[in-house]
This record gives C-alpha cells, structure tokens and sequence, in this order.
C-alpha cells in the first residue's frame, strides 16, 4: 500500500496539480501582503548591465523567491535530482524560471552534479543567471557545500545572498525548517552585496564557502527581525568537513 501511495505522488497528473497549487498559493500571499525589498540596487546593477552572477538563499526560504526575480532577464534555478525536484522545477514555470537539474552539493563528486555545473556554467556564459539553494537538497540546514563557490570561480561571477521574512508564517518541522507565510502578511525581501570568491587565490572553497553562508545567515536573521520573528538557527557546524 505505501509503494502504491508513493507511485501516486510521483504520477504526472498529481505532480502537475500540486505544482499548480503551489505556484497559486505563492501568487496569493504575494498579492495580499504588504511587501518591502531591500537591498535591490545589488542585483540591479548587474541586471542593468546585463552581467551574470549566482544567486544564493536557504532551501527553507524557497517558497517565495521566485517574486524576488523583477526583472525579464532569464534565471534558471538549479533542481536537484531528487523525488521532489519535479514538484518544484514544475511550479517555478508561471514564473518564468527555467531549471538546472542535478546538484553541486558535493563539488560534482555526486550523482548529477558534473551535468549541472556544465550546464551552469553554459547559463552563466550566455550572460543569464542562476540561482542555488546551497544547503539543499538535504541539508545540513543554512551550511553552505563548496558546490556554489566551485561553479562561482569557474565562471569567475560574484555570489549574491538573499532571503525573505515574514511577519505570519509556520515553520514546517523538517530539517530546512521551511517557512510558509499566510495570505494577508507583511514581508519582506532583502539582497546582499555581491560576494567575490575569485579574486584571492590564497582563500580555500571551504574559506569561501563560510563566507557566503555568514552572509546569507545575516540576511535572514535581518530579515526575520526586521518582521517580529525569532531568527531561525542553523544546523549544529559539523566538526569534521562537511564538504568532503
């Protein structure tokens, strides 16, 4: 009976009606909340100049960033291979975002992962964009894998942090701990500046690496502050690389 339950949610038909609902209830807490952006002069003097980067936020804040992207030039975000991937790359299509699919989480080394940074690295040369969640697909929450910084350097593009907070939300009991804001909300989305991760030879992926994630760790626990929430708490930091 659970293989069959499984079958079911994996079925094209299903997987195509929960996109649909996604991508409206997005839609709708959009719509009916008071919105506030900042930190948008970041990205948009790469839009206006039409230079590439890779955007970077926490699988947990996945839900509304696809209205973070105001702008017509073309983002792809990177999917993992994973069961829930189809159920997102579909419900990002009314938005206009294509998709990479596969992974970076373990610099290429897993399943998927030499396929996708080809083609990011494609996105990138024909001057779009990208976008990571690089702690997905299964975490540890808000740590940043070496994937990001690797593909980064290679396309020799900065990394721009960014998240959203709301004043109304639950946090689901997984481990991204991933947020749903109600309808009828104040939010608000925050950019940071761009991160460089090319220029000092000297500085490590790992070194790197924590860099983007402090930055993107003090975006949300900005973002979760300026809206009246408690920050939420990244995973404990492994003691060995959790990289390797």
């Amino acid at each position: 009976m659970a293989g069959l339950f499984k079958r079911i949610l994996r079925s094209a038909p299903v997987v195509r009606l929960a996109a649909d609902a996604i991508a409206f209830y997005v839609r709708l807490v959009h719509a009916t909340s008071r919105w506030e952006t900042i930190g948008v002069e970041h990205p948009m003097a790469f839009w206006r100049d039409s230079r590439p980067f890779i955007g970077a936020f926490w699988h947990g804040r996945l839900l509304m960033m696809p209205l973070a992207w105001t702008t017509s030039h073309t983002m792809h975000m990177l999917i993992s291979q994973h069961r829930d991937g189809e159920l997102i790359a579909r419900a990002m299509d009314p938005f206009g975002i294509g998709t990479v699919r596969g992974s970076t989480a373990k610099s290429g080394r897993e399943k998927g992962g030499s396929a996708a940074l080809r083609s990011i690295l494609q996105v990138l040369k024909r001057g779009e964009y990208v976008a990571v969640t690089p702690d997905g697909p299964r975490g540890p929450r808000m740590r940043v894998s070496t994937g990001i910084v690797a593909a980064a350097r290679l396309a020799r593009v900065p990394i721009l942090p960014a998240t959203y907070g709301v004043a109304r939300r639950r946090l689901a009991a997984s481990w991204d701990r991933f947020m749903i804001p109600w309808p009828f909300n104040r939010g608000v989305y925050i950019w940071g500046e761009p991160i460089d991760v090319s220029s000092d030879e000297n500085e490590s992926l790992e070194q790197a690496a924590l860099r983007v994630e402090a930055a993107l760790n003090a975006l949300c626990e900005s973002a979760d502050r300026h809206c009246g929430q408690i920050p939420v708490e990244p995973a404990p930091a492994a003691q060995e690389n959790r990289n390797a």
